[in-house]
C-alpha cells in the first residue's frame, strides 16, 4: 500500500491553510479513507486543532493519525505514513522555504489556497515556483470566497492565466468552518447538510482525484 501524499502550501500567512487541511482530512475520512496529518508548521495550528479533537472525541476516536515533525525527518516520516494510510495531508510552513520545499518534494500534488484578494494573488507565485522547481503538480483552490463579489471573479480569472489548474470547487467565507475548528471538529461534522459541508466534500473529492488517488470514495 502506498498512500496519496498531498501538501497544502502558501507562502503568505493567513490564507486559511490549516483550516483547509483539517476540513479535507475529515471529509476524506468520512468517505472511507484512512488519513494521516503531518504538521510541519512551527505555529503548530494543526496540532492544536488535533489536541482539541482528542478532547472532543477521545484519544483513540479522532479518526485520524497525527504527526508533528520538522527538518530532515520529514521525508522519511511522510513515506512511512503513506505506507499505512490512503492519504497523507501535510500542513506546510509559510515563510519557510526549505521546510516548504521538503513538504512539496514529498507530495504528488500541492494545493495552494488563495483568498480572493490582490495580496493573496500576488503571494501565490512564489509557492507555484517552488512546486515547479520540485516538479510537483500544483492546484489553486479559492478559499473564503464572499458571496456575489465581483473581485472574486476577477481574481479567479487571473488565477486561470497562471500555469496551474484552478479547482472547480471553492469554499465560501462561512463562519461555520472556523467555528467548528475551535472544538477540533469540522463543518462536515457540526453541520453535515450545510452548504459549507457540501463545498468541502466537493473540493476534497476534486483534490483527491487530482492527486491520483485510486481508492473509490464512499
Amino acid at each position: 500500500m502506498s498512500g496519496t501524499i498531498i501538501t497544502v502550501a502558501q507562502q503568505k500567512g493567513g490564507a486559511g491553510k490549516t483550516t483547509l487541511v483539517a476540513h479535507l482530512a475529515v471529509s476524506l475520512m468520512q468517505r472511507g479513507l484512512s488519513v494521516a496529518l503531518v504538521d510541519i508548521d512551527p505555529q503548530a495550528s494543526l496540532s492544536y486543532w488535533y489536541d482539541a479533537r482528542q478532547e472532543s472525541f477521545g484519544d483513540e476516536e479522532t479518526g485520524l493519525t497525527h504527526s508533528k515533525i520538522s527538518g530532515w525527518r520529514t521525508q522519511r516520516e511522510v513515506e512511512e505514513l503513506a505506507a499505512s494510510h490512503d492519504v497523507v495531508l501535510i500542513d506546510s510552513a509559510p515563510h519557510a522555504e526549505m521546510e516548504t520545499k521538503t513538504a512539496i518534494r514529498a507530495a504528488s500534488l500541492v494545493v495552494i489556497p488563495v483568498q480572493p484578494s490582490p495580496m493573496d494573488f500576488w503571494a501565490t507565485q512564489p509557492t507555484l515556483d517552488l512546486a515547479k522547481s520540485e516538479k510537483v503538480t500544483p492546484m489553486l483552490a479559492l478559499n473564503r470566497v464572499p458571496p456575489r463579489a465581483v473581485l472574486s471573479e476577477v481574481i479567479e480569472g487571473k488565477l486561470k492565466k497562471l500555469d496551474a489548474k484552478v479547482a472547480k470547487a471553492r469554499l465560501g467565507n462561512r463562519v461555520g468552518l472556523a467555528a467548528a475548528v475551535l472544538d477540533g471538529k469540522t463543518v462536515s461534522e457540526t453541520q453535515r447538510s450545510s452548504v459549507g459541508a457540501k463545498e468541502v466534500k466537493a473540493l476534497a473529492a476534486e483534490i483527491y482525484k487530482a492527486a491520483g488517488g485510486a481508492k473509490r470514495l464512499k
